[in-house]
């Protein structure tokens, strides 16, 4: 089928397709109107084109700067098709361009490079482009927006079959279009408020985030609960991990791998982390991974079934055994031995990711009605410890109650973590009152409370939580303090012959 009078503009930086896409435009009678670098790519395979230069009458100006911006550009993409507009055209001696083809300037890819200069960075901001872009979506109904070269092929067969685009799909031409458009500002725009010299404070005034769909889940939360995973510009996969195998990732799923290998990578040493429903229920640091596996799970066997598990050194024959017939449903870690891929390979549903290296300076991001709430990801801190009550915590103490910190900060509020040496025993986790949480933390370690440290993630506002953990034979205690009755809960401390140490930080986590 042939077309007549159709006019294509091309202005790619990735020339991927393009050769392919415009013989195919030329086959069905359109012209073809091309930038610089992309006429020069069609007239060396041999196809007819005509630069802008021929039609604006102008040649490309400031470096190259300005190429696009002129009227018999715009107003051939703007024209609505009626008699008025195209009337209006011809008194100026324009005519219609019924295809714009764009993609723009790689800004994301060239800030993304270490040691980028902000010229270098500046240079790469495309200003035709996004308005050839946002000008075509605008005028979808007769101007066809290509912004992506994964368009091509299915743009060229609506020609072929129909004639034209369907309303249907050139709408979705022109929301893709103004998708990348508005991707494209939000990664300059972060990228200027984070440049040397620009004082916005930690928070711009316009919050853009800069993600795009990944994939859609089966569900969410619950299963009548439609969902889907959002990604940064540049991140291939889910947390930026490779998936190696198993069964899709669900919203849960990817929820508990995100708290997993967050305090997997706080730990050091080797680490192993095991979560259950957003919440470490064991964690430990040994010798190897795993040993750190085995106190890991040994820390809440029964919540560690059906769990997440994160280790922060390659997984290995070992830990791949240590986890005997335990059902898992995920685990994380930044590498696989051979033999372990081999002996994990005999649970086929459990999913492996490979991850990439845990991302630094991220926020917290939370939707609330009508917003959003933002801000700075809390990290456990390097606050100087104040020995509060008349016995000193040991060098085996001070150790314990480190892990046991770290940890307690990545537990749901409020929070109360017991630990043996580098390994949780018990976790209070997400009650509404702390001495709740002590009770819960010290039942689940039973026995093993005995002689082990305690870390809160908020101050003891009585003295009553003090007092379990000392019945259930806690030696050693770390709080923010901070309470009005910080004296009640230190003459408690002082009574049982517990070390107590406050670090004037809290780390609630709601």
């Amino acid at each position: 089928m042939t077309l007549v009078n159709k006019r294509a503009l091309l202005s790619v930086a990735d020339k991927a397709g393009l050769v392919a896409f415009a013989q195919g435009l030329v086959e069905l009678g359109w012209a073809l109107i091309a930038t610089g670098g992309t006429a020069q790519a069609l007239a060396a395979a041999g196809l007819p084109v005509q630069t802008v230069e021929s039609v604006t009458g102008f040649p490309e100006l400031l470096d190259g700067r300005v190429k696009t911006l002129h009227p018999a550009v715009h107003a051939g993409i703007l024209a609505r098709r009626d008699a008025a507009h195209l009337a209006e055209l011809v008194a100026h001696g324009l005519a219609p361009i019924d295809l714009v083809a764009v993609n723009l300037y790689p800004f994301e890819a060239t800030v993304a490079q270490p040691g980028v200069s902000l010229a270098t960075a500046i240079e790469q901001i495309d200003i035709g482009g996004v308005a050839l872009l946002r000008a075509a979506a605008k005028n979808h109904e007769a101007v066809i927006a290509v912004s992506d070269p994964g368009q091509y092929g299915a743009i060229l067969q609506a020609l072929q079959a129909q004639g034209d685009a369907p309303p249907e799909q050139r709408r979705r031409l022109a929301a893709a279009a103004l998708e990348r458009t508005a991707r494209y500002d939000a990664a300059i725009a972060g990228y200027l408020a984070q440049a040397p010299g620009v004082d916005g404070g930690p928070f711009p005034a316009v919050w853009l985030p800069q993600a795009s769909k990944l994939e859609e889940l089966r569900y969410g939360e619950n299963p009548h609960q439609r969902a889907a995973l959002y990604a940064h510009l540049g991140v291939a996969g889910p947390l930026g991990a490779t998936f190696l195998q198993g069964k899709a990732l669900s919203y849960n799923n990817i929820l508990d791998l995100d708290a997993a290998w967050a305090l997997a990578n706080e730990l050091e040493g080797a680490a192993a982390v095991v979560v259950k429903h957003n919440n470490p229920c064991g964690a430990a640091v040994a010798g190897d991974l795993a040993q750190a596996m085995a106190s890991a799970l040994a820390g809440d066997p029964v919540s560690a079934f059906g769990s997440i598990i994160a280790a922060n050194q390659p997984f290995d024959e070992a830990a791949a055994q240590a986890l005997g017939n335990l059902f898992v449903e995920a685990i994380i870690a930044p590498d696989y031995s051979r033999r372990a891929l081999e002996l994990l390979a005999a649970r086929p549903k459990l999913r492996l990711l490979k991850a990439a290296p845990a991302a630094a300076g991220e926020w917290d991001v939370r939707s609330v009605a009508g917003g959003y709430l933002v801000q700075e990801r809390d990290r456990p801190d390097a606050a100087e410890w104040r020995v509060v009550t008349q016995q000193v915590p040991t060098e085996a103490e001070r150790e314990a109650l480190a892990f046991a910190w770290r940890v307690c900060a990545r537990v749901k509020s409020n929070a109360i973590v017991v630990a043996q040496g580098t390994a949780t025993v018990g976790v209070g986790a997400g009650q509404m009152s702390r001495v709740d949480a002590v009770r819960q933390a010290v039942t689940k370690a039973g026995a093993c409370a005995e002689d082990a440290v305690l870390a809160s993630d908020g101050f003891f506002p009585f003295a009553d939580g003090v007092e379990i953990a000392a019945e259930a034979g806690v030696s050693a205690i770390i709080q923010p303090g901070g309470s009005l009755r910080d004296d009640d809960a230190i003459a408690a401390a002082n009574a049982a012959g517990i070390a107590m140490v406050c670090t004037g930080v809290r780390h609630f986590r709601h």
